[in-house]
């Protein structure tokens, strides 16, 4: 098969992450599937994750703290439930990571040190001036 021949894959996700893959993809001035195709290529490759204390500076390797709290942090979303499928651990995982989000974002905009900007068209860090 030659580089350039093009085939089609199907996948099927929850109505919600198709939304919010639609609105990242409009925001890149991406197709949906470009967006898609660019993520599972970005996903593919070989690259550390921060750590999830944002003042550390270090990334997560195999055996590091980080990575055993994400650990954790799997464990706990399976005694939650009953069991869950790969789908299921990610939508619950994603869903604990959205709703730190939310909490740290509230923290963040409470002691004044980002706001959300329409015109800038999202979260802003606010000067201390």
């Amino acid at each position: 098969m030659a580089d350039d021949d093009r085939v089609a894959v199907k996948t099927y996700v929850p109505r919600h992450q198709k939304e919010v893959w639609q609105a990242q993809a409009d925001e890149l001035e991406m197709s949906q599937s470009e967006f898609v195709r660019t993520m599972v290529q970005a996903g593919r490759t070989n690259f550390e994750i921060p750590a999830i204390d944002s003042t550390a500076e270090t990334t997560a390797s195999p055996g590091t703290e980080a990575n055993d709290d994400f650990a954790d942090r799997i464990l706990e979303v399976l005694q939650r439930t009953d069991a869950l499928g790969w789908d299921g651990l990610v939508d619950a995982l994603v869903d604990d990571v959205e709703a730190e989000l939310d909490d740290e974002l509230q923290r963040l905009q409470d002691e004044n040190r980002v706001r959300y900007s329409g015109r800038e068209g999202g979260y802003v860090v606010t000067n201390d001036e």
